[in-house]
């Protein structure tokens, strides 16, 4: 099977992901891009870097592993993947809190569909289940309080 070019730039993409090469993950997308995730919006190059860097700090072996790929259309690129990765380093919640290093393993199942013009990504939406990464670390969900 012939490889479009924008498959081309989100197989490379993949692959500075997992030598977390956080300025070689941000070239392939356009100044302006927009990242999208359950733990928010980043937009912009400098934004999406810093997203990075974050799972990178808290999953020093964090590894994508793609595992199947819309062939059949370019626009937008969709792809499932596992991450993989162990807890050493501290893990910044998307409330502001930390996760200090709890040495858990973690696997999560995702997906993501990636827009792609003129050789970089413009827009890249992931979906995965925080509360399966959240579990996996050992949090567990508390009642709300009420107030009175």
């Amino acid at each position: 099977m012939v490889m479009t070019l924008p498959w081309n730039v989100k197989r490379r993409f993949t692959e500075a992901i997992n030598t977390h090469d956080v300025q070689r993950v941000v070239e392939f997308f356009s100044p302006d891009a927009v990242f999208v995730s359950p733990s928010g919006v980043a937009e912009g190059r400098e934004q999406i870097a810093w997203v990075y860097e974050q799972f990178f700090k808290g999953f020093p072996d964090f590894r994508l592993i793609p595992w199947y790929e819309v062939f059949d259309c370019d626009e937008p690129m969709v792809a499932e993947w596992t991450v993989t990765g162990t807890h050493t380093g501290p893990f910044l919640l998307p409330d502001g809190r930390v996760i200090e290093a709890t040495g858990r393993r973690i696997t999560i199942r995702g997906s993501c569909a990636s827009f792609i013009e003129n050789g970089k990504i413009t827009t890249h939406r992931e979906y995965f289940d925080q509360l399966e990464l959240y579990t996996q670390l050992g949090l567990c969900l508390t009642e709300p309080s009420t107030v009175s």
